[in-house]
């Protein structure tokens, strides 16, 4: 089975005007303008096969948005290649638009005084949908969703949850095979953000729908995706397991000691950096390599009732990440 996206070496180069200060520098521009040429995508080559679910991370500003943009054929790249679905994407053919969908988190495609049923005839008109086929996936989704009681009621009267809701609902009324997601679930709370992994997972696994999913909720990504992408300043770093991301970037080791007798030492932050203390336990943050070394060292000398080592939680593996790449 052929791959649902292929990119080869996408970049894209955005020419920015140089706006001058000053009247003088208005002026100046008047006759000669300055710019300056930005790199949003350097260099881009990924493959996502059919039917799996992809995290792309990255931080603010670092490509992911204008990625979706051009797999969607919404931009045109500066130089490289991408076959999504089979079809070039920037062509826009008719038969690549009805096969994927796009939903933005802080952009909305539902018309905002009425009603959210309205919108979704206008997407059954758009794709010429055959009613029973849209009548069938239209019952599915809102049961799937849990808002059948609320497609009457005007989009703007409904929470910021609930409107998220009907976005992915549009979007999937055309049975699309593939879904591009841009953070689907920014300013929503935790019960809503559970459902709609939920749902999505759902759509994935009953109906084998592709999906590529930005987020900066971790919990979303822990949630949904066995493999990420992690792309900073343009350029992708990282392409593999979720869990491989620990393994690769991941510089230190939790330690949870708890010692026998009375407190714990007073000199542990000559093994590592103590996060917590209280009583006979104590947290450490030990350096990855560290780890056989300062536990050698510290049965040597002290009795232990209990040891765990953890890997610090993702979300502050992947700040890491993001932090070392701006610093470079």
């Amino acid at each position: 089975m052929p791959a649902m996206i292929e990119a080869h070496h996408l970049s894209k180069t955005y020419r920015v005007y140089q706006k001058h200060t000053g009247l003088f520098g208005a002026v100046r521009g008047l006759f000669r303008r300055e710019y300056k040429e930005v790199q949003a995508v350097a260099d881009v080559s990924f493959t996502i096969e059919p039917g799996e679910i992809v995290g792309f991370l990255g931080p603010n500003g670092a490509g992911k948005t204008t990625t979706l943009k051009m797999l969607s054929g919404l931009i045109y790249p500066t130089s490289g290649t991408a076959q999504v679905l089979g079809h070039v994407p920037w062509e826009r053919k008719d038969a690549f638009r009805r096969q994927f969908a796009l939903v933005m988190g802080q952009k909305n495609q539902l018309w905002w005084d009425l009603p959210a049923a309205d919108s979704f005839q206008l997407h059954r008109e758009i794709y010429s949908l055959p009613r029973d086929q849209f009548q069938a996936t239209l019952d599915e989704l809102t049961a799937l969703f849990g808002v059948g009681t609320l497609t009457r009621q005007p989009v703007r009267e409904l929470s910021l949850g609930e409107r998220m809701k009907m976005e992915l609902i549009a979007a999937l009324l055309h049975r699309p095979r593939l879904l591009l997601l841009d953070e689907p679930t920014i300013g929503l709370d935790v019960v809503a953000q559970v459902t709609i992994q939920k749902c999505l997972r759902q759509c994935n696994e009953s109906r084998g729908v592709t999906i590529l999913l930005t987020s900066h909720y971790m919990r979303d990504v822990e949630a949904l995706c066995k493999r990420v992408l992690v792309i900073a300043h343009g350029k992708l770093i990282y392409d593999g397991p979720l869990a491989g991301i620990t393994e690769q970037f991941g510089l230190v080791k939790n330690l949870r000691l708890h010692f026998d007798g009375g407190d714990a030492p007073a000199d542990l932050d000559r093994y590592g950096t103590v996060t917590r203390r209280e009583g006979p336990t104590a947290e450490l943050v030990v350096e990855r390599g560290r780890v056989s070394e300062v536990l050698a060292a510290l049965l040597a000398r002290h009795t232990l009732l209990d040891v765990s080592v953890q890997d610090p939680p993702l979300d502050q593996v992947i700040a890491r990440v993001f932090e070392g790449a701006a610093d470079a």
